[in-house]
């Protein structure tokens, strides 16, 4: 396969970039997005590519599509920050041939604090990320955003790197973003939840990942993943709660100057 163009958005990286942009230099070119880091993330990117660009941060999917009109190929790669291209799954890109698919799933091979998950649902995580750019079109969910494609699609055999949580303390600052954007995303669907409710979702949660998908068979590793995820749930549905009976209340002109 011949040129294609890889993306990636960021903000405040710099721990994560160099080591990202390192496995995919081998793409005809980068296009890196950046929403207004205060760290090193540009600084160091500007050693893989020269085809950075500030913008404003507005959402996933808008940071996205964004760095979308500035690739110049018809391929398009599209990795974050905390994922890296393996050596094996290169060669595999590199060596595909032009066919009637418009786009390739990618499996990512799932890391929380250096150990790779194989339960909780995290060792079957396909995502699109390799795709036809007159073919596909990003969704407009808040949060966990993805590429649809018009046509076939197929799977690559190799694995996509993810160091998904890399210390306890960014996961926290990680939940409570994802958090706020999934309590909007289901506001803005009219959810609406009660007491038990929480309770409710929150638990079944933390059942469905420890026990249906296995997240004991990863000893303490599992049983952290299936806490967190009950408390990303929990947090979700209590900011939904509060949207619905605390709204923020938008300040008057005459209230906003004093």
């Amino acid at each position: 396969m011949k040129n294609i163009s890889a993306i990636v958005i960021t903000k405040n990286e710099g721990a994560n970039i160099a080591d990202c942009l390192k496995s995919i230099d081998w793409a005809d070119e980068i296009i890196l997005v950046d929403a207004e880091s205060s760290d090193r993330t540009v600084e160091i990117a500007k050693s893989f590519t020269s085809k950075i660009f500030i913008h404003q941060w507005e959402g996933f999917a808008k940071q996205k599509e964004f760095a979308l009109t500035k690739t110049s190929n018809e391929w398009i790669l599209h990795i974050d920050a905390d994922e890296r291209i393996s050596p094996a799954l290169r060669d595999e890109i590199i060596a595909l041939q032009e066919t009637d698919i418009n786009g390739y799933y990618l499996r990512r091979q799932n890391y929380l604090l250096n150990k790779h998950i194989k339960s909780c649902g995290w060792d079957n995580d396909y995502q699109l990320r390799l795709v036809r750019k007159s073919k596909s079109k990003l969704n407009d969910r808040l949060v966990h955003e993805k590429f649809i494609v018009d046509g076939k699609t197929g799977q690559l055999k190799n694995r996509l790197i993810h160091l998904t949580f890399t210390s306890i303390e960014k996961t926290i600052f990680k939940i409570n973003h994802y958090t706020s954007l999934k309590a909007e995303e289901l506001f803005l669907k009219n959810r609406k939840v009660g007491g038990w409710g929480i309770v409710v979702h929150g638990f079944t949660g933390f059942f469905k990942f420890y026990f249906l998908l296995g997240g004991f068979k990863d000893g303490i590793h599992g049983l952290v993943i299936s806490l967190l995820h009950l408390i990303t749930t929990l947090v979700s549905y209590i900011k939904l709660w509060e949207k619905h009976h605390f709204p923020i209340k938008k300040s008057s002109p005459s209230s906003a100057n004093n």
